[in-house]
C-alpha cells in the first residue's frame, strides 16, 4: 500500500507537470517581458503550497474527532466522511459563487479588480499564519468539535437520537472541510484574476493530491506520520508565499494608481527577483512586506510569552503545543499529542 501510494501521486504529479509543459512550459525569469509579474511556476507552486497547508490541518481535526471511533463505533466514521465529501462539494460551489461575484464588477477598472481581491489572500494568509489564531484553533476549535460529538453520544436513547447523532457527526465533517476550503476559496481568487484559472488551477490539483495521499496514509493505512514536521515545513513555505503575495499586493495596488511607486534607483534588484519573489525596487513593497512578517513574528514572540515564558517566569507549568482541553478524554487528547509528534498526556 506504501508503494502503491507512492506510484500514484508520483504518476499524477508527472502528469500534472507535463500537462503545463505542453501548455507552453514554466517562466523564464529573465525572459518576462514585464518583470512586475510572477511567473507561472511561481503562482502554481504557491496555490500547492496553500491547499496542502490546509489540507493538513482539516486532517489533523478529522483525525481528533475519529480517534476514539473504534471497534463497534468505526461505523459512525461514515457520517463524518459523508459530511466531510459535502463540505468539499459545497467548497467547489463557492468558488463559482466567488468567481460569480467578482464577474459582477466586470465594468470596473481590471486593476482595480486585481488590487481589490488580493486584499482578502493576504488577510487569510496573515490569519493561517499567525500564532494566537492557531493557539485558538487547536484549544478553542478541534476541542470544541470533540465536546459536540461527546454531547451528541450523551444524548437519550432511541430512534430520534441516532437521527440526532449521525446528522450531528455529518455536521463536524462538513464544518472540519469546508472551513479549510472556504480559506483556500478567498486566497486563490487575488491569483486568478491576474495569472487566470488554469494557472491556478493546476497549483490546486498538486496541492490535492499530496493531502489525499496524506489521507490515505493517516485514515486508510493508519501510519503514524510526522505531522509536526509537516506543520513546521508548510509554515515556513506559507511565509515565503505571504513576502511574495504582499510585494504582488503592493504592486498592483501602484499599477492601479491607489499608492504611489517610490523608487529606489540606487538599489538595482534584478528583474528576476519580481518575477519569483515580488520584490521590486521601491519603498512601499519593502515596508509591506517587512510589516508582514513582522506581524507574523510578533505573533509567534507574543503566543510564546503568554504560554511559556510568562508561566515559567511565575513557577508555573508552561504549556505545550498541541495541548488540548482536560476535559475531553484522556484517548483523544493522546491521539492528537501523537500526531502532533509530542509525548502524550496522561489521563
Amino acid at each position: 500500500m506504501y508503494a502503491w501510494t507512492g506510484i500514484v501521486l508520483a504518476v499524477a504529479v508527472f502528469a500534472v507537470v507535463f500537462g503545463w509543459h505542453a501548455q507552453g512550459g514554466t517562466a523564464d525569469p529573465t525572459a518576462v517581458a514585464n518583470p512586475h509579474q510572477l511567473g507561472r511556476t511561481t503562482v502554481v507552486i504557491d496555490s500547492a503550497i496553500l491547499v496542502f497547508r490546509e489540507g493538513l490541518e482539516c486532517i489533523l481535526v478529522l483525525a481528533a474527532i475519529t480517534a476514539s471511533l473504534r471497534g463497534a463505533n468505526t461505523l459512525y466514521r461514515r457520517p463524518i466522511a459523508a459530511g466531510g465529501a459535502i463540505g468539499f462539494g459545497a467548497g467547489i460551489a463557492t468558488w463559482f459563487a466567488v468567481v460569480w461575484f467578482i464577474g459582477l464588477f466586470s465594468s470596473t477598472n481590471e486593476l482595480t479588480i486585481q488590487a481589490a481581491t488580493g486584499i482578502p489572500a493576504i488577510v487569510v494568509l496573515l490569519v493561517v499564519m499567525n500564532w494566537f489564531f492557531h493557539k485558538v484553533y487547536w484549544t478553542g476549535w478541534i476541542s470544541s468539535h470533540n465536546k459536540r460529538r461527546r454531547s451528541l453520544f450523551n444524548g437519550p436513547d432511541g430512534e430520534l437520537n441516532k437521527r440526532r447523532v449521525l446528522l450531528g457527526l455529518a455536521l463536524l465533517g462538513f464544518s472540519s472541510v469546508y472551513r479549510e476550503a472556504f480559506e483556500i476559496v478567498i486566497f486563490l481568487q487575488g491569483l486568478r484574476e491576474v495569472y487566470g484559472t488554469g494557472v491556478v488551477l493546476e497549483g490546486v490539483v498538486l496541492g490535492l493530491l499530496f493531502t489525499a495521499a496524506l489521507g490515505v496514509l493517516t485514515f486508510v493505512m493508519h501510519a503514524r506520520l510526522p505531522y509536526k514536521k509537516l506543520l513546521i515545513i508548510t509554515g515556513v513555505l506559507l511565509l515565503l508565499v505571504l513576502l511574495i503575495q504582499v510585494g504582488e499586493e503592493v504592486n498592483e495596488m501602484q499599477l492601479a494608481g491607489w499608492i504611489g511607486w517610490g523608487h529606489v534607483s540606487w538599489l538595482g534588484l534584478p528583474g528576476w527577483m519580481g518575477t519569483w519573489f515580488s520584490i521590486f525596487n521601491n519603498w512601499p513593497t519593502f515596508l509591506a512586506q517587512f510589516l508582514a512578517i513582522a506581524v507574523v513574528v510578533g505573533s509567534y514572540l507574543g503566543a510564546q510569552y503568554l504560554r511559556v515564558w510568562r508561566p515559567r517566569r511565575r513557577g508555573e507549568q508552561a504549556a505545550r503545543i498541541g495541548e488540548f482541553d482536560p476535559e475531553q478524554p484522556a484517548d483523544i487528547a493522546v491521539a492528537a499529542q501523537r500526531a502532533l509528534g509530542s509525548r502524550p498526556l496522561t489521563a
